[in-house]
């Protein structure tokens, strides 16, 4: 993605208090997806300063602060703002002092506060910054919930994915995005998938048109964004292909580095996609609970082999 949040984003977001006003932020980005408490900058040390990160103050800090002869923190409050910080926050509804708003104003630190508490605060912003900062990509396909199981149905143009969302749903399943997802990185073990804000919650059907899935099945029907945890690839059957008819061995796809199991699932007239995807989920859930299906399956065959060999 590259680029930042921008700072009214961040404002609007975690419900920030703006205590300078005065302050232009109209051009203000933070890029790193990750806070400081400056602590040990109050009490005079700078090296290693993450200044480019917001910046959250907490009791101790205030604490500590009020602890200092007035000369002394003047210097510390000017220089601590010298630093190109994109903003302060205060937590607890902790209201800084007059000199200190003033000294911010003359630096253009623009500075917040509010009422959450500060591991609350610090754990929140953080969290929806690594959403918001993590590399994203765009590809085509299908995300529905299906069980709690976030599944991507991909799949060439006109093949049913579609269709096969619309019965998903109507099964009382949760539509995320249809045609196009967004996926981001969130960790090395989680992606989430999103719809672009232009077709969130609406289905489009060759021969139909545009459904709004959302005023059509409520809004249980609907999800903002969920991890994807699973890829069904649907195919045109094919006579000369051989398929994995046992699911022993575990077949993958990557996405922004991300490994996800994948099943290719073969389309005839006659096949009813909601079923096998709804298959597919339970079966994986199964498998993540530590009951593989095929592994019975090759158990049962080999104990009964070994009873006709004796």
């Amino acid at each position: 993605m590259g680029h930042g949040i921008r700072l009214s984003e961040i404002v609007e977001k975690m419900d920030l208090k703006n205590l300078t006003p005065e302050v232009d932020t109209s051009e203000t980005e933070v890029n790193i997806p990750d806070v400081n408490r400056p602590a040990l900058q109050l009490a005079g040390f700078f090296d290693h300063f993450d200044s480019n990160r917001v910046q959250i103050i907490g009791n101790v800090e205030y604490t500590y602060v009020q602890t200092l002869t007035d000369e002394r923190r003047g210097e510390i409050y000017d220089r601590l703002l010298q630093h190109p910080i994109p903003c302060i926050v205060f937590c607890r509804d902790m209201q800084p002092e007059d000199d200190f708003l003033e000294l911010a104003r003359n630096h253009g630190v623009p500075v917040y506060k509010t009422v959450k508490q500060t591991s609350d605060f610090t754990a929140e912003i953080i969290r929806w910054m690594n959403v918001r900062l993590a590399p994203c990509i765009s590809i085509h396909g299908v995300l529905v919930d299906v069980y709690g199981v976030g599944v991507l149905i991909m799949g060439e143009s006109g093949i049913g994915k579609s269709e096969a969302a619309l019965e998903l749903i109507k099964r009382g399943h949760r539509l995320v995005t249809d045609d196009v997802v967004e996926i981001r990185k969130v960790s090395d073990e989680t992606l989430v998938g999103s719809a672009p804000d232009i077709t969130k919650h609406f289905i489009e059907l060759r021969g139909i048109g545009i459904v709004d899935v959302k005023s059509m099945f409520g809004v249980q029907s609907v999800r903002e964004t969920q991890n994807i945890d699973l890829v069904i690839t649907l195919e045109d059957w094919s006579r000369d292909k051989e398929y994995d008819r046992l699911g022993l061995e575990e077949e993958y796809t990557e996405f922004l580095g991300n490994k996800v199991v994948c099943h290719s699932i073969p389309i005839r007239p006659g096949r009813n996609l909601a079923i096998i995807v709804e298959s597919a989920a339970v079966n994986h859930r199964q498998k993540q609970m530590g009951y593989n299906a095929a592994q019975e399956l090759y158990k049962r065959v080999q104990e009964n082999l070994a009873k006709k060999m004796q």
